[in-house]
């Protein structure tokens, strides 16, 4: 069963991984991000979300912004040492703050068409109509399980059921190169990025058949 996602939004930026200091957004949101968007609306260990396409309904527009951020981050190490009482784990964002460039995108507008597949986490009362249902009640509501985003928090995510029939893409057709299409955990201690050959046709980034990689 699928379902169609409007979302859209001031600012966007799904950060290519490799670049590791400036932040350079990709063209289009990420499969990964996608994913992540449907599942602050509704999460469940018994479905799984597959991203089948991303249409693009605004033109691709960037935006460079300064931004300030933290330079350093908490280890795991701190972190036990202060549960410990052996010291303290905190940030001082005074001594460590640094500006640092964004190429983020502006005045974004998507639908992500989705389809889930049922686990074997899923209760004997689970069933697909009821998580169809659900999702669907939700996304009429503009109800969310947390706050979902465009890659960053700050770039706050709208969204609703796309009930408008037929969606209008931008006229454009582009290859934007490998692209994160996910991570794979299947060993914690050995986490792999996976890449696919993206590429808009029409306006539209259709996921149904690409091949990844790592």
């Amino acid at each position: 069963m699928s379902v169609q996602m409007e979302v859209w939004g001031d600012f966007a930026c799904f950060s290519r991984i490799e670049l590791k200091i400036e932040r350079v957004s990709y063209d289009v949101p990420t499969p990964s991000a996608a994913r992540g968007i449907i599942e602050s609306v509704y999460y469940h260990p018994g479905l799984k979300w597959h991203i089948d396409r991303i249409y693009v309904m605004n033109p691709i527009q960037f935006i460079g912004v300064r931004r300030n951020e933290v330079k350093s981050k908490i280890s795991a190490n701190k972190i036990m040492r202060e549960a410990n009482g052996k010291g303290a784990s905190y940030i001082d964002r005074n001594k460590d703050i640094e500006q640092r460039a964004t190429m983020m995108l502006r005045d974004v507008h998507y639908v992500i068409e989705a389809h889930f597949e049922m686990t074997d986490r899923a209760n004997e009362s689970d069933n697909p109509g009821k998580f169809q249902d659900t999702i669907t009640r939700r996304l009429r509501r503009g109800q969310a399980y947390a706050q979902p985003y465009f890659g960053t928090r700050e770039c706050t995510a709208h969204f609703g059921l796309w009930e408008g029939g037929k969606i209008k893409t931008i006229p454009e057709t582009r290859d934007l190169g490998y692209m994160l299409y996910d991570l794979d955990f299947s060993n914690p201690n050995d986490i792999q990025p996976m890449f696919f050959h993206a590429k808009l046709e029409n306006g539209v980034l259709d996921l149904t058949n690409c091949e990844v990689v790592k």
